[in-house]
Parts: C-alpha cells; sequence; structure tokens
C-alpha cells in the first residue's frame, strides 16, 4: 500500500488547527493530528515544505520505519515542531493501517486493558465559590476526577480561571496577553482551595491542581506539604523540567503525587524522572512526543517504574489527537486518567468523530482506525487566524514561567 497523496489542512473552528491527511494507492487514507498551540504555522511548513515530499512511494504499512526515517534521517532530531510533525504522520499511518485491518486501533495495540478511559474535567472559577460551584456541576455529569482551579486575591489573571465560559488560553491577537503573577498570595490560597472542596464534597472525587510551572522547586515542595491533608490525585507541573533533577528535592519534602510532561517532545524529557520516581504521572500527548509510536515507548519505560500516564487533552489538541490517544489510554496497562476538554460545536462538526464520553470514562468507539475524520469542505469555512499563548511577568516587570 504506497502512499500517493498527502497534504496539510489548516483550520480555525474557534481556535487553530493543523491536521494532515495521508492517501494510499488503494483509496485507504489516514488523518494525523499536528497542532501546536501558538505555533501552527511552523509545523505546517515542516510537513508541507521538508516531509510529504520525503512520504510519497512509501510503504504505508511500514510505519516504524517511515517513524525512524523522519527521527533519525532529517539529523536535527526532537523539538516540539518535529516532534509534532512527527506525530501527525504516526497518527495517519496507524489510521490507515487500522483502517486497512478493519479494526479500532485499540485491537492493533494489543487490544483493550479496560472497558473506558477515566477522564477529567475543568473547574474554575473567580473565587473559591465559583470553582467549587463549577465542580459541582461537572460531578452532576458523572465525572469522578475534576481539576480546580481558582482566582487569586490580589491577581487580576490567573491560570485556568476564565470569566464565564470554557478556558481557552490561546488569545486571538497580533501579539501575546501579558498576565501577572506573585508566588506569595498564590502559596496561601491554594490549600484554602482544596480545603473548601473537601468540606463540600468528601472524600470520594478526585481533585487535581495545575501549578503551570510557577513554582521553584522548594516553593513546589511547599506547596505539596501544605495541599497533602486534601489528598490531591495530582500536583501538575510545579516547576518547570528542564532540569529533571528540580523535582528529586520536591520529592524528598512532599508525598503529594506529581505529575509532569505536556511539553515534553520525547522519552529523553523524563527518562530520569521516570527512572529515579521523581513523578508519578508522564503527562506527554500524542501529538507533541512524536506520535503513538513514541508514546508507547514512553508508557513502555513508565511501566518499569510503576508511573503512570496522564496525557494532556485540552482544546490545543483536535479531535483527532483525542481519539488516537483513547485508544492508546485503552491499550496502555499504566494508563492514569485522560485530561478532557470538551470541544466547541464547531470544532466537533469539522472532525466527526467516534468517541463517546459517560458517566466519567470515555470510549474511542469500535469504527475502523483511530474513528476521527475531518470535512474539509467545512474545514475551509473557518480559516486560519493568529493566536498566541499568554506570557507571565511578576510584579517588578521581569518575565516569569507561564
Amino acid at each position: 500500500m504506497r502512499i500517493t497523496n498527502a497534504y496539510v489542512i489548516v483550520t480555525s473552528p474557534g481556535r487553530n488547527f493543523v491536521t494532515l491527511k495521508i492517501v494510499t494507492d488503494e483509496g485507504v487514507y489516514g488523518i494525523g493530528d499536528a497542532t501546536l498551540n501558538g505555533r501552527e504555522l511552523a509545523v505546517a511548513s515542516y510537513l508541507t515544505d521538508h516531509v510529504i515530499p520525503c512520504l510519497i512511494g512509501r510503504d504505508a504499512h511500514q510505519i516504524e520505519d517511515i517513524w525512524q526515517y523522519l527521527y533519525k534521517g532529517a539529523y536535527w532530531r526532537r523539538g516540539p515542531v518535529t516532534m509534532s510533525a512527527i506525530a501527525a504522520v504516526d497518527m495517519a499511518l496507524w489510521d490507515i493501517k487500522a483502517k486497512a485491518a478493519n479494526m479500532p486501533l485499540y485491537q492493533l495495540l494489543g487490544g483493550k486493558c479496560r472497558e473506558g478511559a477515566m477522564v477529567y474535567a475543568h473547574a474554575n472559577g473567580r473565587d473559591i465559590a465559583e470553582a467549587l460551584d463549577r465542580v459541582d456541576y461537572y460531578q452532576e455529569k458523572g465525572f469522578k476526577a475534576i481539576r480546580i482551579q481558582a482566582g487569586v486575591p490580589g491577581l487580576d489573571k490567573v491560570y485556568g480561571v476564565v470569566k464565564g465560559g470554557v478556558y481557552e488560553p490561546a488569545i486571538r491577537a497580533a501579539a501575546p496577553d501579558e498576565t501577572p503573577w506573585a508566588t506569595e498570595p498564590y502559596l496561601d490560597h491554594a490549600p484554602k482551595l482544596f480545603e473548601a472542596a473537601r468540606e463540600r464534597f468528601g472524600w470520594d472525587l478526585h481533585l487535581l491542581h495545575d501549578v503551570h510551572h510557577r513554582l521553584t522547586p522548594i516553593e513546589a515542595a511547599r506547596l505539596g506539604k501544605s495541599l497533602e491533608p486534601y489528598r490531591l490525585f495530582w500536583m501538575e507541573d510545579p516547576t518547570p523540567a528542564e532540569n529533571q533533577e528540580a523535582f528529586h528535592l520536591i520529592r524528598q519534602h512532599t508525598t503529594t503525587p506529581i505529575a509532569v510532561g505536556e511539553v515534553f517532545n520525547s522519552i529523553h524529557d523524563c527518562r530520569e524522572l521516570i527512572q529515579n520516581q521523581w513523578i508519578d504521572y508522564i503527562r506527554a500527548t500524542i501529538v507533541h512526543a512524536g506520535g503513538i509510536t513514541h508514546l508507547r515507548r514512553i508508557a513502555a519505560l513508565a511501566d518499569l517504574y510503576q508511573v503512570r500516564t496522564g496525557c494532556h487533552g485540552a482544546t490545543d489538541l483536535s479531535p483527532v489527537c483525542m481519539g488516537a490517544a483513547l485508544h492508546f489510554d485503552l491499550s496502555v496497562p499504566n494508563f492514569g486518567v485522560q485530561e478532557y476538554m470538551m470541544h466547541n460545536a464547531e470544532t466537533d462538526a469539522v472532525f466527526p468523530h467516534a468517541y463517546t464520553y459517560a458517566d466519567g470514562y470515555m470510549h474511542p468507539g469500535e469504527a475502523p482506525g483511530h474513528g476521527v475524520d475531518i470535512d474539509e469542505e467545512l474545514a475551509a469555512k473557518y480559516p486560519y487566524t493568529p493566536a498566541y499563548l499568554p506570557v507571565a511577568r511578576l510584579r517588578d516587570g521581569s518575565m516569569w514561567n507561564w
């Protein structure tokens, strides 16, 4: 089965998505997600100008060889643009292989290890009361796990909090939005949020929290220690992870479980974290970590050290990635939880999909392939619009981690 054509589709039904479509000589096609939030056109160009010309004529069934060819053959390895492009090819090829076999993708990945993937929702509010009302909203919809973010007194804008509606950090503008940050009030306020959550909802609900790289290692250790009484499912991205050993310091001081990795793009970004058991959940995602082929390697390494998966699943990943992730989730033995932020109606229409949600769990469906398609005619009605993630500054004006 030879690849005869491949092309990139950029669409913006509320936010920007990049999709790769690969077509074979037998009429079977597959699609992959190549979205890199705020840098979408860089990946689109990488695919169109450098990857697609190398795909034409290749055997679509040779997924591993094509992955190695794109990774090793480029000489310039890793990086978010390269790995997102490789991921799109990988997703599309797995889609083709499963369609050719007339099977849902999870069957080709070894079959299912569970009946459904537990997912977590996002509850946010401008203050504690509003955040807890959103927790109540999602609990009524059956969610067993909920991430909570709340506004911090004295800060006008706080990560994860929006004035009504679904949180979407990417802003359609000519330049990034700038947001203020101060660590001290946040460290004082966060434990109060989870104390109130446990008082209202008890102990049967899994509670999660995203620090979003805002703290130094010792500050993160302090936060984790202060949250121990409230038994979090995890504390996410407590500090930037370029220095993997920083998590050793955090681990020494707290038993609050740690999750990290949504910005990782290779196994080398998390190898020491996993091998030293400095984390409990690896959050690398299919689109940014080289596709299903590479994420399975990361999960296999993590399984040796009892580290579980918790794949990123925000709206900056298209339904194509969500569909592929759910097949991965169903098949991987050390699955932990899957993030789930619902896309808007326009996005769901552009990307018709087989996956479903019910009572706190999601299932990828039984359609051949990964179960997600793209309506190209409808996608063309939503042209690309420049959008950027914000940046953060401390009160003195200096740049900080967003």
